[in-house]
């Protein structure tokens, strides 16, 4: 039975180039076969279905309509196996192309960082980042992998969680020498604080005061778009801003900022998601790259 299906398939390909190059011998010369094979090929065909499949003249050859209609199926056939066995032989050796969007800071301080070794272990992938703020669209085909942060819209879309990240006040020391530290959160009433520019969920810097979450506004003279722009301000002694720990964890231990109203630090925390098109027909090169990611950062800090 095993060896009947592969010469069907064998004849299939046969009857295909047949079809493609319109003789016996152009066929032939296409498989490294003789034009006798390829004629015993196409009349075993015809006897087992009992139709006459092509019509042979002194110079070329013709399909009948029978002859058109099986070489159409044979191709579809074909092109089955072939994806079938392309797709079982990638889950096997990942291979290929993923396409990567995260947000420029996170990009740039969590991610880039760990595709070296990404690639190093899968020498058969290719990685192209896409580092933005703006969102790539997943579903319609833009990028294979989304990194995001908070909670994520209903969609159809496959999410795997890498791991959250915490938010800081801070400041530099030159700052704090020439304006104060603040002791609670009323304080930064008397400070220049750096906000983000988009709309957020929370209209200011969230605190615990008195066992509660009190939302505190704040404003200064200078906004920004993403959180390492805000963090180059910060050190630069322009004023106290509130960012994730990813953006700050060198700056901290050097002491080039300085941690603000820790006491009052509300412990919220942002989920970090790998989003995919995810289900069966998932291609083996991005499970293992999420799959990498969530290793990689699952470990305290990396978020």
């Amino acid at each position: 039975m095993l060896r009947d299906g592969a010469d069907r398939a064998a004849e299939m390909a046969a009857f295909v180039a047949v079809a493609r190059e319109g003789s016996l011998s152009a066929a032939a010369r296409s498989l490294g076969l003789t034009p006798s094979a390829i004629s015993r090929i196409v009349a075993r065909i015809e006897a087992r279905l009992g139709v006459r499949l092509v019509v042979r003249t002194t110079r070329r050859l013709r399909l009948t309509a029978e002859g058109d209609a099986y070489a159409r199926a044979a191709r579809r056939i074909l092109a089955d196996i072939a994806e079938t066995e392309a797709a079982l032989a990638d889950q096997a050796r990942p291979r290929g192309k993923v396409r990567v969007s995260a947000a420029t800071a996170h990009g740039r301080l969590v991610i880039v960082p760990l595709l070296g070794e990404f690639v190093a272990c899968h020498p058969g992938i290719t990685v192209e980042v896409d580092l933005s703020d703006q969102l790539a669209d997943v579903f319609g085909g833009r990028a294979d992998v989304a990194v995001r942060f908070g909670p994520l819209a209903d969609s159809p879309l496959t999410a795997r969680r890498l791991g959250e990240t915490g938010r800081t006040v801070v400041a530099s020391p030159a700052y704090l020498a020439r304006a104060g530290v603040p002791a609670t959160p009323a304080d930064l009433d008397r400070h220049n604080c750096l906000d983000f520019s988009f709309r957020r969920i929370e209209p200011g810097w969230p605190f615990r005061e008195d066992g509660r979450e009190v939302v505190r506004a704040v404003s200064g003279n200078l906004t920004a778009n993403n959180g390492e722009t805000l963090v180059q301000l910060a050190l630069q002694g322009v004023g106290i801003t509130r960012v994730g720990n990813f953006h700050i964890g060198e700056e901290l231990a050097s002491g080039r900022l300085v941690p603000l109203l820790e006491p009052y630090n509300p412990g919220d925390r942002e989920s970090i998601h790998a989003v995919f098109v995810g289900g069966a027909t998932t291609p083996a090169r991005v499970r293992v790259l999420v799959d990498f990611l969530a290793e990689r950062m699952r470990g305290p800090g990396r978020g």
